[in-house]
Formats: C-alpha cells, structure tokens, sequence
C-alpha cells in the first residue's frame, strides 16, 4: 500500500540517479501557468523516477532472475537504464508500432527488446508470460506501489519549488503518474486540486471514473503514445477516485496546438503525452484563471519523423496557417483578382492550386486553393469576410 514514507524514502534513493527537474512560469503561454519539466529527465522522460525505485526494491534472488517490463517507451527506458545501473538484466516487451527512436534507445540503455504486435496491452500479455515461463520480475509501468511512489516525488517537488501551488494537471495513461503525484499533493497540501488529462480517442480512466469501475476503451490512434492505454490498473483506478479532483480530455490538434505552444514560448519539446497538460490549460478544459497552476510536462520523446506533420497540425488548430477554397470565373484576371484580396489582408500566400478540370467546379468556373500564413483565428475569419464580401463562396475542403 503506498504511503508517504514510500515516496519520501524514493526521494531520498533518487538523489544523484534522477534529476531535480526545473519548475519555471508559462507566461508567453497563459498566465498563472508553470511548468514541471519532466521533459528535461533523463532518458527524457518521469519514468526513471518509478522504474528505479522499482528495481531498488528487488531481493537478491530476483535480481539475480533479472527483470522484465512492458511500455510504449518511456518506462522501458527508464527500466533498461535502471537496471544497468543496478547491474541487473532487462527484457522490455514493446509494441511494435512504437517509435523507432524509442525503440533504439531502449536498447541502447542495455535492454534486450521484444517487440510484439499490437497495442500497451499485448506487450503486457508478453511480458507476463515471458515472466512467467523465466521467472523474472515484473516490473509494472504504473499499477505497482515502488512505481507509484517514485513517480510521487514528483509532487514533493512541485510543493517544495512553488509552496504556494493551488492547482497540478497531470497526463493519465495508465495512472501511475498521477497516482503518485495525487497521494503526495493530498497528503501534504489537500486544498491543492489535481486534475487528470487523457487523449480524447483513448480516455480508459475518464471513463473508467465516470462509469465507476475499471473500463477498457476501444483503440483509438493518437500523438499521446506514452499515454496510450486502454485498460487502467486497479490500483491506479482506487488512487484516481479517491485523489484526482477532476479528469479532462483534449483532442489530436489540440495536443499538436500545445506542443507548438511549447516551442514557441518554452523553448523545449515535448512529446504527445507531456503536452496534454497544457492542450488542457489552452483550451479551456481546466480553469486557470484564478489558480495558480502546474502542468506536468512528462516526456519530450517525440519521434522527429512526424514532428513536421505535428508543426503543422498546431499551426492549423491555432490558426497560424488556414487552407482557403473558392470558385473563380474562368478567365483571364480572375487568379490576381483573388490573391489581391487576400494579399491586402495582410496573409502570406504559401501555395495556390488553380484547378480548371475540378469535377465541382461549373463549366466556365474553376477553383482556386490556397495555403496561408495567417496570424490567428481572428486573421483568417476577417479574411474569409473580406472574400465573402467581394462575392467569392468559400468551399469546404
């Protein structure tokens, strides 16, 4: 069962193996808003904090067995680097759709990898018979109290670096984050909330809260494949209901819109799941207003191969960039005519399609697509005005 001298005593062990990660304001984001950059952890990630207290805790006998987790990435990171620390063996089961990135490191931490089809859940399956028919340990990703308790130092720290704290958001997968985070939040400061945020396509402990016992969601894709968990555990589910205030969700482009915020006014990159916190904060899920608050930023493992789409999605949502159709008289004049709307509107044009063989466009019609650079959302709807109100029809795309 956890308890506070669990977490303390993790705090205690962590010192010199985990980072002290740094907890600074957000205003270019919104005010009353900081950041707890787990991000900056090693292995880019919370999880060494759990994943080490975790293996810490082994007998000699099972350490000598060696120890086998299961993870999207995160937590097999934070496993293979604390177990080779500790001398110890490491199989991660991950499954195979896993960033490649993350998959390389994990070996490079001194992992043996086994990569296994489908989805966190099927890697789990593996990893429990795997455990089974070799006798090694199972080292948890979240329902396990070491792994809660590590990752509750968190919350000793956010306490410890803004005394004066009246609101955490944290990402839910599985629940171990916030569990322990919660325990310690409550314990030390109850007045203080603690909000959960869960991707929208996979929201296992939203629903599990709100129907009253552990549910398990459909498979949805999303950017937060650190969270991406369809079943919770029980003992992470108990810990939610008794110290989670509230639990939200955000969508795919609100989380793109907050990893771009990230960017731009952190400075730092981070990964789906660490930017759900701030997606939520953005986009009015949980009210900052009046409360000082912190978003736990968990990882900044983001696969670099899909950081340009992600970009892209984010200036989309923000309205940084606005894709525009609408029909045009077929001849000649009417392309200029069009751009000079947009241009004195003060849009950057990226890209123009002229299609004159569109199968929606009338005989003697076409149809002209254009990309743009834009401000906000404020920018592209004067746009569309000004367009409507020189007769152009805007079209859905």
């Amino acid at each position: 069962m956890l308890t506070l001298e669990m977490i303390q005593d993790a705090q205690a062990a962590l010192r010199g193996i985990a980072r002290r990660t740094p907890l600074d304001p957000a205003s270019k984001i919104a005010d009353n808003l900081y950041i707890k950059a787990e991000n900056l952890q090693l292995t880019g990630a919370f999880k060494i904090r759990g994943a080490y207290n975790k293996i810490r805790s082994l007998t000699p006998g099972e350490a000598a067995k060696g120890v086998i987790a299961c993870s999207a990435g995160n937590h097999a990171q934070g496993i293979a680097l604390s177990a080779t620390k500790l001398g110890i063996k490491s199989i991660i089961c991950m499954p195979a759709g896993a960033p490649i990135s993350k998959v390389e490191a994990t070996k490079k931490y001194g992992a043996e990898v086994v990569l296994v089809p489908g989805v966190y859940d099927d890697a789990a399956r593996e990893a429990a018979r795997l455990s089974a028919e070799h006798g090694y340990t199972f080292a948890h990703p979240f329902n396990d109290d070491y792994v809660m308790a590590g990752q509750g130092t968190i919350g000793l720290e956010i306490l410890e670096q803004l005394p004066e704290v009246e609101q955490v958001v944290c990402p839910i997968g599985g629940g171990g984050l916030i569990s322990g985070i919660a325990f310690a939040i409550k314990s030390l400061k109850p007045e203080c909330k603690v909000i959960g945020v869960q991707a929208a396509s996979v929201p296992s402990m939203y629903e599990s809260c709100k129907a009253g016992k552990i549910t398990t969601v459909p498979d949805g894709d999303t950017l937060a494949d650190g969270i991406h968990v369809l079943t919770p555990g029980d003992k992470t589910f108990e810990m939610c209901q008794k110290y989670v205030d509230e639990i939200v969700t955000v969508s795919e482009d609100e989380i793109a819109a907050a990893i771009l915020a990230l960017m731009e006014g952190q400075k730092t990159v981070a990964e789906g799941a660490g930017a759900t916190t701030v997606a939520a904060c953005m986009f009015g899920k949980v009210d900052i207003s009046s409360r000082k608050t912190v978003c736990v930023v968990s990882g900044g493992n983001v696969d670099v191969t899909t950081l340009s789409r992600i970009i892209t999605k984010g200036l989309t949502k923000s309205g940084r960039i606005a894709e525009i159709s609408t029909k045009v008289v077929d001849k000649p004049g009417s392309l200029i005519q069009v751009l000079q709307v947009v241009s004195d509107c003060g849009a950057n044009i990226l890209s123009v399609n002229h299609e004159r063989e569109a199968k929606d466009s009338d005989v003697g019609a076409c149809i002209v697509s254009m990309v743009l650079e834009t401000r906000n959302q404020e920018h592209v709807d004067q746009i569309k005005a000004a367009m409507a109100s020189k007769g152009y029809s805007l079209l859905d795309k």
